[in-house]
């Protein structure tokens, strides 16, 4: 063989080798990236080939399918309530994919998790079709629906926890959306999405999970649990030596109250009419380094809460003595999400021991057959069971005595604990304030089925933090009585 068609030979030799090693690497290194790559179209069609799996809450389902009509889709996701439940399921649609559940659990829903292996190669061998899982959740339908209906035309949030195991019991947001609109693929679909995505009321934000506000007057439960855990205070019915008005540290500006007689309060007092002046400055006392501790005991500072939708950030932040002393009152640059502050009451009513929040409790195949079930897992000891035991003594005052801002969340027969709050912002605080409300209930028995937080972006109250109790507080009632009387 003379020389150049030697040359053409090993050319062609390696242009083959090269076809080989890709060929080779596309099917056994890629295959799998490539087969869930969402920019494949396959996945998308064989997600929707089949009828979903459904969600469930308190053994019925939330969601269903019906047939689709786009020709490469044969079926697509319908939801019931879907206003109510889009803030816990998220949603699937065949133009724009899925969110939270939908996306998180989507292996389960389509019956294509590797779990489901041995079931559906039952069902090929016996003929039956594929069929999906379903994911029951941990939400109370009542609790849903009285959140939801309380805040009604309202900005606002609702998240309530089970203390004993973290479960979340609600998770409602307003204004909401249903995703059963923009569940195809027609060109509807896709106006009514783009709608939803630009509207300014921002209805597709899960308040519940991924806004944060400053969380104002609630947040002075953990000030006063530093406080205690630091033995800067000795009793919740000793003075406080508190000046009014209190001077922040480091500067001219008075820091005053809305209501009450707080010159020299007490713990108890102050929370009770929520002084400013008092947990301000006790805020200076425990300093910003532990104050950031405490508030880490109760969430605050973690990136990584998934629930298992991820949840923003709640952040106490580092910071000089006089904003320090305003993060203290839940102002300044202090930010919480609800869920946050619902982990503080229910940290609170748990003795002390807060719970990881979960909100799924089952993954099941289509023959009910249990896959995985979640255990509740200890997040922290945010504060030692006599601590607790103050901050409850503390916060049932609040709506048990007459001169507490939270009067509106009694229920009868039940011990509740709560704490409002009412947030300045805005540029000068010119903004209407966000009305707040945590709360607990407490059984005759001692056990407490739920702890709330609501907050009411769109308060039209004056700005004492009694305008928490008047528009937050009547909700949080009715979500603690609907879990209460679902357990009769």
């Amino acid at each position: 063989m003379n020389k150049p068609l030697r040359r053409i030979a090993i050319f062609c030799g390696l242009l083959v080798l090269a076809l080989l090693v890709r060929n080779n690497w596309l099917q056994y290194v890629k295959a799998d990236s490539l087969a869930t790559d969402k920019e494949n179209r396959r996945v998308s069609i064989e997600r929707y080939a089949t009828p979903r799996g459904d969600i469930i809450v308190d053994g019925k389902a939330i969601t269903g399918s019906v047939a689709s009509e786009g020709a490469d889709y044969k079926y697509k996701r319908t939801w019931k309530n879907g206003e109510m439940w889009a803030p816990v399921t998220g949603y699937s649609s065949q133009i724009v994919g899925a969110t939270q559940l939908e996306n998180l659990e989507d292996g389960i829903l389509t019956g294509n998790d590797d779990r489901l292996f041995f079931r559906n190669t039952l069902d090929m061998i016996t003929g039956k079709k594929k069929e999906g899982g379903s994911v029951v959740t941990t939400l109370n339908a009542a609790a849903q629906k009285a959140a939801f209906e309380g805040l009604g035309d309202k900005k606002g949030a609702v998240a309530a926890l089970d203390p004993k195991t973290g479960a979340i019991l609600a998770l409602a947001s307003t204004p909401s959306y249903d995703p059963s609109t923009f569940a195809g693929i027609s060109n509807k679909d896709s106006e009514t999405f783009g709608k939803l995505e630009k509207d300014s009321d921002k209805p597709m934000l899960n308040r519940a999970l991924r806004e944060t506000y400053p969380p104002g007057s609630t947040f002075k439960v953990v000030t006063a649990a530093a406080a205690l855990e630091n033995d800067i205070v000795s009793g919740i019915d000793d003075k406080t030596a508190t000046p009014d008005p209190y001077q922040l540290p480091g500067t001219k500006t008075d820091l005053t109250n809305e209501h009450g007689v707080c010159k020299n309060a007490t713990l108890r007092y102050a929370l009770m009419v929520s002084c400013n002046t008092v947990f301000a400055k006790m805020s200076d006392n425990v300093g910003n380094e532990k104050m950031r501790e405490q508030a880490a005991k109760f969430g605050f500072n973690e990136d990584k809460l998934d629930v298992p939708v991820r949840a923003a950030e709640s952040v106490y932040p580092e910071d000089n003595e006089p904003q320090n002393a305003m993060d203290g009152i839940g102002q300044a640059s202090n930010r919480a999400t609800p869920l946050q502050m619902a982990m503080v009451a229910s940290a609170v009513a748990n003795d002390g021991e807060l719970m990881k929040p979960y909100m799924v409790d089952q993954l099941r195949a289509s023959n009910l057959d249990v896959i995985e079930t979640h255990d509740p897992e200890t997040l922290s000891q945010a504060v030692s069971p006599e601590t607790a035991q103050k901050l409850q003594d503390m916060m049932e005052t609040v709506v048990s005595d007459p001169q507490g801002t939270g009067g509106k969340a009694k229920i009868q027969g039940v011990t509740v604990g709560g704490k409002t709050g009412t947030a300045q912002h805005g540029v000068n605080n010119k903004e209407k304030p966000y009305a707040w409300f945590i709360s607990y209930a407490k059984l005759s028995d001692g056990s407490s089925p739920v702890a709330v937080a609501v907050v009411v972006e769109d308060g039209a109250a004056n700005r004492g933090d009694i305008s928490g109790g008047g528009l937050a507080g009547p909700i949080a009632k009715n979500v603690m009585e609907a879990v209460i009387n679902s357990k009769k």
